[in-house]
């Protein structure tokens, strides 16, 4: 493990072909690992439209399996070629009749180290994604990569300080947010507001009660009545915003972490040395009545 690690970006909008989202992310993973990247992160569904805003069975042609797809195999070529690990979400065909929002995490050898199931499936106007999704069944997991120990979380994850706090408990050096969230077109301009900062407000939050880097990547682009508003970002151990994402604008980026921060801010913020885990029973009911 290292340090000092090299975190690639990239934001992106999606169109209907998925032959040529997957050549345009894979030029923009060329790039990030020609500029330093070590570990790459692609958006949520990155290889189609995100679907899920209409309830079609037409569109679980987009599934394929994991790790024995196309889609998982190309990356994993691309990996090994490259020397970089790359975090790719894809629709996942686990059995006939059978599916899941999954992510495949890929080390800087084009090993497949295994998958992350979403846990936390959401049913919203414009994200139906119960019709398409089982929950996940594999647990929160922490990927040993070459350059750090992962977790990864996907979109509505995000809003669960359980899941965080789990995931870092398991040993991981940074949490990853691969995410396709975005603004109604109908609302105003307050409320698009509103809804960002809150969205960024409660991932932050996680690095600072785990004294772990977060990393949250989101589309951008106009699909249907949704503007994905992109903002993705990267913060620090403490949750302070290190970079972040135009709303409207594809982009790729690059920002190095110090892993050793974590140490620093668990040190002078014990959280992790206070926790009262005798008095957290209540939180495995799904609510306290009396």
């Amino acid at each position: 493990m290292m340090n000092k690690v090299k975190i690639g970006i990239v934001q992106q909008a999606c169109g209907a072909d998925k032959e040529q989202n997957i050549a345009r992310y894979t030029e923009r993973v060329r790039q990030l690992a020609a500029d330093g990247a070590q570990i790459i992160c692609l958006q949520e569904l990155f290889a189609s439209l995100y679907f899920c805003d209409t309830e079609d069975y037409h569109n679980f042609r987009y599934a394929e399996a994991i790790p024995d797809g196309p889609t998982t195999q190309h990356f994993m070529q691309l990996a090994k070629e490259l020397g970089v690990v790359i975090i790719c979400s894809l629709f996942e065909k686990r059995a006939e009749g059978l599916y899941h929002n999954t992510t495949a995490v890929i080390d800087a050898d084009g090993s497949y180290l295994g998958k992350y199931r979403k846990m936390h499936i959401p049913d919203d106007p414009g994200y139906y994604e119960k019709f398409y999704f089982t929950p996940g069944d594999l647990g929160y997991k922490v990927f040993h990569t070459r350059y750090a120990r992962i977790g990864v979380l996907i979109c509505w994850d995000q809003w669960y300080p359980e899941a965080a706090r789990i995931t870092a408990l398991k040993g991981a050096e940074i949490l990853f947010f691969p995410t396709a969230i975005g603004w109604a077109l109908s609302q105003d301009d307050a409320t698009n507001d509103e809804q960002y900062q809150a969205w960024q407000t409660i991932q932050r939050s996680h690095a600072v009660a785990n004294g772990i880097p977060v990393v949250s990547v989101n589309r951008t682009g106009r699909e249907g009545e949704m503007q994905f508003w992109g903002g993705s970002f990267v913060t620090n151990a403490f949750g302070r915003v290190l970079w972040q994402a135009p709303h409207l604008e594809e982009c790729t980026h690059i920002e190095e972490l110090d892993l050793s921060d974590s140490d620093k801010y668990r040190r002078h913020w014990p959280y992790l040395r206070d926790r009262r885990i005798d008095s957290y029973a209540p939180i495995t009911k799904r609510y306290l009545d009396e």
